[in-house]
C-alpha cells in the first residue's frame, strides 16, 4: 500500500511537471519548477525500490535523489525574482546541490549500517556528514520559506494571491515532511517515515491550484494536458501493480498505445487552441485598432472644423487687407498724381523769377530760389517714387520691351553721374566687359533708371574711394537670395522671378568703398522704406523706396538683384543679372 502512494505521488508530480513546461509558456521560473516536480518523481521511484528490493543500492539512491528537491527548490525560488539571476549564484547552488547529491552514494559517510526491514524497506545508522546532509535541507527549506514571504509583501492583486497559495502550500508541506521524516521516528513511529514523499502533493496541489485559479498557465491547454496525463500516468501505474508478467506485457502494450494517442489528442488540442487564440488576439488588435480610428476620425474632424473656420476668418481678413492695400496703394496714386501738378508748376515758376522773366533778381534771390528749386525738384522725385511703387504694388506698372545694349545704358550712366561723383571728390570707374555682349530684350528707360539709382546710392554712402560699374557676361547664373517676400504684388511678367535664370547672363556690379552694410540688414534692404539702421547718419534724405522700386523693375525685366557686404565699414557690392535669352513667358509681356 505505501509503495502504491509513494509512486502514485511521483506520477502526480511529473504530470504537474509536463503541464508546467508545455503550459506555462510566459511564467517565470517554469523550467526550475518542472524539474523540482520531476525530482520528486526520482525520490517517489527510488523509494519505491526501497519497499520492493530491501537493498542498501535503492536506499543510497533514495537519499541521493531526495538531495535533489531542495537543489531545483532553490534554482525555482531565485527564478522567480524580476532581476537576472547572476551565473555565480546558479553555479553556487548547482555546485552545493551536486555535493549532497553525491554524498549519499559514497559509503558510510551519510549513512552506514544498512539492513533489510519490513516496515520502512530497510534501517540505516547515521554517518558523520548526515548532520550537514540535513542542515542543506533546512536550510534550503528556510530560504524558500523566506522568498516567497518576501514576494508575498512585494506583490500586488492577483500576483499577491498567488504567491500567498504557493507560500501557504509550502508552509503545510514543509510542516509534513518534518514531522513524517524527523519528529515521529525520533518518537519511535517510523512506519510513517516514507510518507515525507506524499508530503509534496501537498504542495504541488497548493501551487496547482494558484496556476489554475490566477491563470498562471493556458488553462484550455493545460485541461487537455492533464487528461491526457492521466491516463498515462494511470496506465503506467498499472504495470507497477500487475500481479503475472503477461498482464504486464498486456498492460505495457496498452501504455503505449495509451500514450501514442493522448500525444496526437494533445498536439490537435494544441493547434486549435492556438488557432483561436491568434485570431482572439487578432480581434482584440482590431478592435483596438478600430476605436482608436474612431477617436483620431473624431480628433480630424474636429481639427478639420476649427482648420475650416480658422480659414474662413483668415479668408475674411485676408480680403479685408486687400481691400485696405488698394485702398492704400489708390490713396499713394492719386496724392501722388494729385501733388505732380502744384509742384510742376512751382518749379515753373521758380525757374521764370530766378530767369528774371517778373523783373530783375538779386544774387541773393537767385541763390534762394536755386534752393527753392532743388527742393521741389527732390519733392517731385519723391512723389514719383510713391507713385512708382503703388503701381508695382498694384500690378499696373507699364514696360516697353525692346532690344537694348546694356553696354550704351551703363555708359550714359557713368556720363550723366560722373560730375556729381568728381564734385564729391570720389572716383567713379566704368569697367566694360571684355566681349561684345548681345542685345538683351529689356525696358531700356526703366533699367537705366534702376542702375543709375544703385550707382547714385553708392556714391550717398561713400564718404573716401570711390564706386566702380563693373559690366561682364556670365554663362550661368549666380544668384543665391532667400525666398521672394509674397507680400508685395508686381506686374504679371514677375511672376516667374522666383525661378532661377536658365542660360547665360548680364551682370552688372556696382561696387564701392562706402560703409558698408551689416548682415543683419541685408535681408530687409529691398523692403519699403527700408535704408538701413546706420545710414541715417548721413543724413542722405530720401523716401527708401528707391531699392524697393528697384528690385520691382530688375525682376519685371526677368533679372535677379541682390547685395553682398564684409559689413561696416567695409562696403558693398550691388549685384543685377539680366538674362541674355528671355523665357517664353517672359516674351508674352
Amino acid at each position: 500500500m505505501i509503495a502504491n502512494i509513494i509512486i502514485f505521488t511521483g506520477i502526480i508530480n511529473l504530470i504537474l511537471g509536463v503541464v508546467v513546461i508545455s503550459g506555462a509558456r510566459t511564467a517565470k521560473g517554469k523550467l526550475s519548477f518542472a524539474l523540482f516536480a520531476f525530482s520528486t518523481l526520482a525520490w517517489s521511484l527510488a523509494d519505491f525500490f526501497v519497499y520492493k528490493t530491501h537493498s542498501a543500492l535503492s536506499d543510497k539512491l533514495a537519499y541521493s535523489s531526495a538531495a535533489l528537491i531542495p537543489t531545483f527548490l532553490l534554482f525555482w525560488i531565485f527564478d522567480l525574482e524580476d532581476q537576472t539571476r547572476k551565473r555565480i549564484t546558479r553555479i553556487l547552488i548547482g555546485s552545493i546541490g551536486l555535493l549532497f547529491i553525491l554524498l549519499p552514494l559514497i559509503n558510510n559517510l551519510v549513512i552506514t549500517n544498512i539492513k533489510p526491514d519490513s516496515i520502512t524497506g530497510t534501517t540505516e545508522e547515521v554517518g558523520p556528514l548526515f548532520i550537514p546532509y540535513m542542515v542543506f535541507f533546512v536550510l534550503t527549506y528556510l530560504v524558500v520559506l523566506y522568498k516567497l514571504v518576501r514576494y508575498n509583501l512585494k506583490s500586488l492583486g492577483e500576483e499577491k494571491n498567488r504567491y500567498r497559495t504557493i507560500l501557504i502550500g509550502f508552509l503545510l508541506y514543509g510542516a509534513g515532511s518534518i514531522l513524517c521524516g524527523l519528529i515521529l521516528p525520533v518518537m519511535g513511529y517510523e512506519k510513517f517515515t516514507n510518507f515525507d514523499v506524499s508530503c509534496s502533493l501537498i504542495f504541488v496541489g497548493f501551487t496547482t491550484y494558484a496556476i489554475v485559479q490566477y491563470k498562471w498557465m493556458n488553462i484550455k491547454v493545460v485541461a487537455f494536458e492533464l487528461l491526457a496525463i492521466f491516463i498515462i500516468g494511470a496506465s503506467l501505474m498499472e504495470i507497477f501493480v500487475a500481479d503475472t508478467p503477461v498482464q504486464r506485457v498486456y498492460k505495457s502494450i496498452m501504455f503505449v498505445v495509451l500514450t501514442t494517442l493522448s500525444i496526437f489528442m494533445v498536439k490537435s488540442v494544441l493547434t486549435e487552441v492556438k488557432r483561436k487564440e491568434e485570431l482572439e488576439v487578432a480581434n482584440n488588435k482590431l478592435e483596438i485598432t478600430n476605436y482608436r480610428l474612431e477617436i483620431a476620425n473624431e480628433e480630424i474632424s474636429k481639427r478639420k472644423e476649427q482648420l475650416q473656420k480658422m480659414s474662413d476668418s483668415l479668408a475674411k481678413a485676408n480680403d479685408q487687407l486687400k481691400r485696405l492695400d488698394r485702398a492704400k496703394s489708390d490713396f499713394f496714386a492719386r496724392a501722388s498724381h494729385d501733388l505732380r501738378t502744384p509742384i510742376g508748376a512751382f518749379k515753373g515758376y521758380v525757374s521764370m523769377i530766378e530767369e528774371g522773366s517778373y523783373g530783375p533778381v538779386t544774387a541773393e534771390q537767385k541763390a534762394a530760389l536755386g534752393r527753392a528749386f532743388s527742393v521741389a525738384e527732390n519733392m517731385l522725385i519723391q512723389v514719383e517714387d510713391f507713385l512708382t511703387a503703388s503701381k508695382l504694388e498694384s500690378g499696373g506698372m507699364q514696360y516697353k520691351f525692346s532690344k537694348c545694349k546694356i553696354e550704351d545704358i551703363c555708359q550714359q550712366i557713368v556720363d550723366t553721374l560722373y560730375p556729381k561723383a568728381k564734385d564729391m571728390g570720389l572716383y567713379l570707374e566704368y569697367r566694360k566687359s571684355a566681349e561684345r555682349l548681345p542685345a538683351i530684350l529689356i525696358d531700356g528707360s526703366r533699367i537705366r533708371e534702376s542702375i543709375s539709382n544703385l550707382v547714385d546710392n553708392a556714391l550717398k554712402y561713400t564718404k573716401g574711394g570711390g564706386v566702380t560699374l563693373r559690366l561682364e557676361r556670365g554663362e550661368t547664373s549666380s544668384f543665391k537670395a532667400p525666398p521672394r517676400d509674397q507680400s508685395s504684388k508686381q506686374s504679371p511678367a514677375a511672376d516667374w522671378q522666383s525661378k532661377d535664370i536658365v542660360g547665360p547672363v548680364v551682370r552688372i556690379t556696382v561696387t564701392d568703398t562706402g560703409i558698408g552694410i551689416p548682415k543683419t540688414e541685408i535681408p530687409y534692404l529691398f523692403s519699403r522704406f527700408s535704408r538701413g539702421k546706420d545710414t541715417t547718419r548721413l543724413n542722405t534724405g530720401g523716401t527708401g523706396l528707391g531699392l524697393y522700386i528697384c528690385k520691382g523693375i530688375i525682376e519685371a525685366n526677368g533679372g535677379k538683384i541682390w547685395v553682398e557686404s564684409e559689413g561696416e565699414g567695409k562696403g558693398s557690392r550691388f549685384i543685377v543679372e539680366l538674362p541674355v535669352k528671355a523665357p517664353e513667358r517672359y516674351l508674352i509681356v
